[in-house]
């Protein structure tokens, strides 16, 4: 899943470049923004078909899973015998969030997976993975808040190559630096996305 959120003729207008000869820089710069900002949300806002394997923390916990917007099956090694012989049904388990909705805003992908029912997750000794995740991975469209800050991100990454040792000019005080600080602005988009892992 290697999708950029922000398109070529995007950061061209951010910029206002009209020329075609640095594109293949931009391009450089926008893959670059987009994987930056997968690790720094721990997360990818790009969407696959996979299937996937987790290890639950116990029996009734939610099972936190890879952002998932549609499951075609849950699957569980309810025996331990490392086949994911089990097909749970629909009442045995409610995706979260609930609605699909979080940080105030629709289209959120599902995160967690909560027994219900009579449903559980059944937990090897060794920390072994016992359940299978089949569906479309990622989200089902980049939300504008990320295109955003990959517009930004990628705008200053490209213009971080007219001062390659960090100094952007240089005034009555002296050297004007680059700012090894992320933009606060980008931080500010990217906040709700965050995945914080514990």
């Amino acid at each position: 899943m290697t999708t950029n959120y922000a398109t070529l003729a995007q950061v061209k207008g951010a910029l206002r470049i009209t020329d075609t000869i640095d594109d293949a820089l931009l391009n450089t710069a926008i893959s670059a923004a987009s994987r930056w900002l997968d690790s720094y949300c721990d997360r990818s806002f790009s969407k696959a078909t996979a299937v996937r394997d987790y290890v639950p923390t116990g029996r009734m916990d939610a099972l936190v899973v890879d952002d998932v917007h549609v499951i075609t099956a849950v699957k569980i090694d309810e025996d331990l015998d490392r086949t994911f012989g089990t097909t749970l049904r629909a009442i045995d388990f409610q995706l979260e969030p609930v609605n699909q909705r979080a940080a105030g805003q629709e289209g959120w992908p599902y995160v967690r997976i909560r027994p219900q029912e009579e449903g559980y997750w059944p937990t090897a000794p060794e920390r072994r993975a016992t359940v299978r995740v089949e569906g479309t991975f990622g989200w089902a469209a980049v939300p504008d808040a990320i295109r955003e800050a990959t517009i930004l991100q990628a705008s200053r990454l490209y213009t971080r190559l007219s001062s390659p040792v960090g100094v952007v000019s240089f005034g009555v005080m002296g050297a004007i630096r680059v700012s090894r600080f992320n933009d606060p602005v980008v931080e500010m988009l990217l906040a709700p996305f965050r995945r914080v892992r514990f």
